[in-house]
């Protein structure tokens, strides 16, 4: 079965051969907190810095999830004014958790056809966080580097966090955009779930060490103190960093990933529309790279994701509001091109209507 589902996702076939190599190796039966570990997660650190571009004044953390990154957010700034920009379901959820925390917290919800308003944010009275999803899952859609770049000069006095998990390792990123990145590696990286990374700007980490909110065990200042000796504050995941370490010694550097990947996906819709599906984001300019969404009555969405499966294809279902009416597809680097041609072949031969 190949899958195209957008997370967790197809891991790369070498994953296989490197799990063996971390047992053999002796690494899962080590202390986190011996030479040993410490080396691990040193080289993923400047492997991550050199492949993915990250500049060295940002702090790589490990985590367990994205999901996590929320709570040491969320708990590390506690008493700030954040602000959501959202127009999917992930983004929402985000905002959601935060208000659990932060009652006050609040956001805009924009329309996934068209990209955010940015003289909509002048309502925003000076926010301490401003927090969004660059690319919501949900319903395939991306809010590109310039348009962050110029909410980060609109509020130049607030931290910027973004939710980079279904696209971070697989398209390039500015990274001085934004105060805080996060992502699990389930998605772009071509991994098993089960590890999250978080990176974050040096005012981030200067701004949690000044509120001083570190009562909870995942709090940014310890984070901080732990990763100075590339260590972290819990028992990590010793296998994931390792296969991160694996796979990031492996794939291109970014600039490479996200050509490819903008191309496939650009290449692709032009495929899906001239055999006749409609992409659910008419809007090409908010259309993700690396995932790709498409609509339809619920019948034939159903009928066309079994008929898929039967074919050893496994296609994405919808999210949210588009569950019933939308099918997705995973522009993941480990997806081959090969296997996108296997697809091509199925759409192209399921009948128009």
């Amino acid at each position: 079965m190949i899958s195209f589902y957008p997370g967790p996702s197809k891991v790369y076939p070498q994953v296989k051969d490197f799990m063996a190599e971390a047992y053999d190796s002796g690494i899962l039966s080590v202390n986190h907190r011996s030479l040993e570990f410490v080396e691990v997660s040193k080289k993923v650190i400047q492997l991550m810095q050199d492949k993915l571009n990250i500049p060295n004044e940002f702090t790589i953390f490990f985590t367990s999830s994205a999901t996590e990154c929320w709570e040491i957010i969320g708990q590390s700034f506690i008493d700030l004014y954040s602000f959501h920009l959202y127009n999917g379901a992930f983004g929402e959820k985000w905002m959601e958790y935060r208000k659990k925390l932060m009652p006050n917290a609040s956001g805009l919800n924009f329309n996934p056809q068209k990209t955010i308003g940015i003289n909509k944010l002048k309502q925003i009275v000076n926010p301490d966080l401003i927090c969004l999803t660059q690319n919501e899952t949900s319903n395939a859609t991306q809010v590109k580097n310039k348009t962050i770049g110029k909410i980060k000069k609109q509020f130049r006095d607030a931290l910027i966090c973004v939710d980079a998990t279904s696209s971070l390792a697989g398209i390039e990123l500015e990274w001085r955009n934004a105060d805080i990145w996060y992502a699990s590696v389930q998605k772009c990286f071509g991994l098993p779930a089960g590890l999250g990374v978080m990176i974050c700007s040096k005012r981030a980490v200067n701004k949690a060490q000044e509120l001083n909110n570190n009562q909870h065990y995942n709090s940014l200042p310890f984070l901080t103190e732990k990763m100075k000796d590339f260590q972290t504050t819990y028992t990590p995941n010793v296998l994931s960093i390792y296969l991160l370490m694996k796979v990031m010694e492996m794939v291109p550097n970014i600039e490479k990933v996200h050509n490819k990947t903008k191309a496939r996906a650009l290449e692709m819709n032009k495929f899906l529309i001239k055999n006749g599906y409609s992409p659910l984001i008419q809007n090409a300019n908010v259309r993700s790279y690396t995932v790709l969404g498409v609509k339809d009555n619920p019948d034939r969405i159903t009928q066309i994701k079994k008929a898929a499966k039967k074919a050893g294809l496994l296609l994405g279902n919808g999210y949210g509001n588009w569950k019933s009416n939308s099918f997705r597809i995973a522009n993941f680097p480990a997806v081959t091109d090969e296997e996108f041609d296997q697809l091509k072949g199925f759409l192209s031969n399921y009948p128009t209507s």
